[in-house]
């Protein structure tokens, strides 16, 4: 008798597992032989050597396709646990520019010609730079990096982080403790984090500091090894907070900066670190700017209108003041 630990963390238990565990019922009953105990995130299987080891890669392959197309059913199993599908078919016939499976079938990919260019940039660089205005994707695009990064195990935790400065509300006297008031601050990126991970993986990862998402002045200090850092909105980090930042990379580390020029909220004294950034570090190998513009929005169609007017309205502004 042998026994083995299978671990559930790339998909849902529960979807696994299915409503009233009608689904590992079924898993079950292909392997009679086998004690199978299932745990919350962990498969407990007692039985045959040999036969564990080809329920455990037939399992594998079942949890593969759930991660993939977000959903399995009693088809899927007994092709999969009768050993007639392998990886190959159980993949999309076109998935090379899918970047994350998400929740319910979700595939995520960079769409626009300025998002796919994030993404090659990030695979040859370990500090990027996406600028654009609002809708772009440009945040969406880079959690989904990060996410791919880490399902791959190319790295051990991801790290969020906004400056947390408020866009025109005083949101000081909020009621709760600390985590309560800068939740509405980081609320974009759970956004994303929630269309890519299903819900019980998400809170396993942020309870044990896989995901971390925090306000950008708890950066100070840290070492950020075998990690995907992203700073959002950075637009309104002030030049020290950017450069601390920046200087945050640790061994086999990725980082990527977002931000909208058009959108600082710092006091008018105030210099975006951003824009220093920007001067200062466009010519240094290593480091990659993709410039996002209207034409990469993917919100609804009245965002790239508004993004055209606001632009004409600033460059009329400009010519005026010039004058």
């Amino acid at each position: 008798m042998s026994e083995r630990i299978i671990q559930v963390e790339t998909v849902s238990p529960i979807d696994l597992y299915g409503p009233s565990d009608i689904f590992l019922n079924q898993i079950k009953s292909y392997f009679p032989k086998l004690n199978i105990i299932a745990r919350g995130d962990f498969l407990k299987v007692i039985g045959d050597p040999a036969e564990i080891a080809v329920f455990s890669s037939r399992f594998e392959l079942l949890m593969v396709h759930l991660e993939r197309f977000g959903k399995i059913n009693e088809q899927t199993i007994e092709q999969i646990m009768r050993g007639e599908a392998d990886q190959q078919t159980t993949s999309p016939v076109t998935n090379g520019d899918v970047l994350v499976h998400g929740r319910s079938g979700l595939l995520v990919k960079a769409i626009t010609s300025n998002q796919k260019r994030m993404v090659k940039a990030s695979e040859h660089n370990d500090l990027i730079f996406a600028i654009g205005p609002a809708g772009t994707g440009k945040t969406y695009t880079a959690v989904a990096l990060a996410v791919r990064a880490l399902k791959n195990k190319q790295v051990k935790r991801i790290i969020l982080t906004r400056p947390a400065v408020e866009a025109g509300e005083n949101l000081g006297f909020l009621p709760g403790d600390l985590k309560d008031k800068l939740d509405p601050y980081m609320q974009p990126l759970y956004d994303a984090l929630r269309d890519m991970l299903p819900t019980q993986k998400l809170l396993t990862y942020l309870e044990d500091g896989t995901i971390e998402v925090a306000p950008l002045a708890f950066m100070r200090g840290r070492t950020l090894d075998h990690a995907f850092a992203i700073l959002d909105e950075a637009q309104n980090a002030t030049q020290s907070q950017l450069k601390m930042f920046l200087t945050r990379m640790g061994k086999a580390s990725h980082f990527i900066v977002t931000g909208d020029i058009t959108q600082i909220d710092l006091p008018p004294k105030q210099p975006s670190g951003l824009l220093q950034a920007m001067k200062i570090l466009k010519s240094v190998k290593g480091i990659e700017f993709i410039m996002l513009d209207e034409k990469d929005v993917v919100r609804h169609r009245l965002v790239t209108t508004i993004i055209k007017a606001y632009q004409q309205h600033r460059e009329e502004q400009s010519g005026q003041t010039d004058k």
